[in-house]
């Protein structure tokens, strides 16, 4: 399944996503054509070449010998500035320049490392994602946001940088821990909350399948993701409104994520974020309780965490809040769901409330 996003520009800026089985086989040549002759300097997760690196090389792909490779330790932790300039340090020994391009090989750390280095090295060479988490598939590789954290916030540092081409092979999830494809899942509801309610119904009756890994339902469920996702950087590439609505569960999540020290991972902090924003929603009115069970319900089949932990009080989330990239001119803005398939970005959020939701989802 192939889909291209296509942004405003002279020529237009185009990404192609392209998910499928057997793209490992003949990617070398996809890059070579992707790039246009250019060099390519491939960083790949360390803990992915571990797995993958003796596979692949027999399908052409290039080996630590070749001098193209550069491994990276693709932990929430390596992601700062000085994991970047150490990158750009070894990429300028091995002579990359203008006409070098970079391919990503790893999950959202990686990838958003990779694409934040593209956009920088030189004054910005191409890049290209192959994305090897459930994670980074539905959601990370997409979109062209790329970004380091700082001890004060996640993701404070960063650009909007499309990626030429963007591959999927569910092959990788052959060696994806279990707590892992997890994570990826808390997307995966996130996307079909915020806008498939026909992938909505499709996880609650085939939750079996996936959690076999059934190659058809690993396809449907990234290429819907896949899709809404593009549907929605096309409309919005650089979060000026619709595409807000990508952040359901992000705000309380980060602030989580932040509190400690990463160690929660963030599928679990987006799960609780959903969470307190549909329970916000139902204080409103304007959510359905029975979605809100149905939405807890789904995160439970798949152990995600539908309580916050008692470790970080309601009082220390909101003073997380306050660096989050989602307050914009004084005004925080925070998605919650209308019904399921259905969001809107609501702006005159109380404090008081939000402080008394959390205060009542806690363990």
């Amino acid at each position: 399944m192939k889909y291209t996003i296509s942004l405003p520009g002279s020529p237009p800026d185009v990404s192609e996503v392209i998910v499928g089985e057997g793209l490992l086989e003949g990617l070398p040549g996809r890059v070579d054509e992707a790039v246009e002759g250019r060099s390519a300097y491939w960083i790949w997760d360390e803990r992915v070449w571990t797995l993958w690196g003796e596979k692949v090389a027999a399908f052409g792909w290039p080996d630590l010998a070749s001098g193209r490779v550069i491994l990276f330790s693709g932990s929430e932790r390596n992601k700062r500035l000085l994991a970047v300039e150490e990158l750009a340090r070894q990429l300028a020994r091995r002579g990359a320049d203008r006409t070098s391009a970079l391919v990503a090989v790893g999950g959202g750390v990686t990838g958003d490392v990779t694409g934040f280095l593209a956009s920088i090295y030189v004054r910005g060479i191409p890049h290209l994602q192959v994305p090897t988490t459930l994670l980074a598939q539905v959601d990370s590789s997409i979109g062209g946001k790329t970004g380091v954290d700082l001890p004060e916030g996640k993701n404070l540092l960063g650009t909007f940088y499309q990626p030429r081409s963007i591959w999927m092979d569910p092959q990788f999830f052959e060696t994806l821990p279990e707590e892992e494809f997890r994570q990826g899942m808390a997307e995966v509801i996130k996307t079909a909350m915020i806008g498939d309610e026909v992938l909505w119904e499709y996880l609650e009756q085939k939750s079996d399948a996936v959690k076999r890994r059934e190659s058809e339902a690993l396809i449907r469920i990234v290429s819907s993701c896949c899709l809404l996702k593009a549907k929605v950087v096309e409309a919005d590439e650089k979060e000026a409104g619709l595409r807000r609505i990508l952040n359901l569960g992000h705000t309380v999540g980060h602030a989580i994520e932040r509190l400690s020290d990463y160690r929660t991972p963030h599928g679990d902090a987006v799960s609780m974020g959903m969470i307190v924003s549909a329970r916000l929603a139902v204080r409103f009115g304007a959510f359905p309780e029975d979605d809100l069970m149905r939405l807890e319900r789904l995160c439970s089949i798949w152990g995600l965490p539908v309580r916050l932990p008692k470790a970080f009080t309601p009082e220390e989330i909101l003073s997380a809040l306050k660096t989050d990239k989602k307050w914009i001119g004084g005004t925080l803005h925070f998605i919650v769901p209308v019904r399921i398939g259905e969001v809107r970005d609501c702006q005159d959020l109380r404090m008081g409330e939000l402080r008394e939701v959390l205060a009542s989802v806690r363990e």
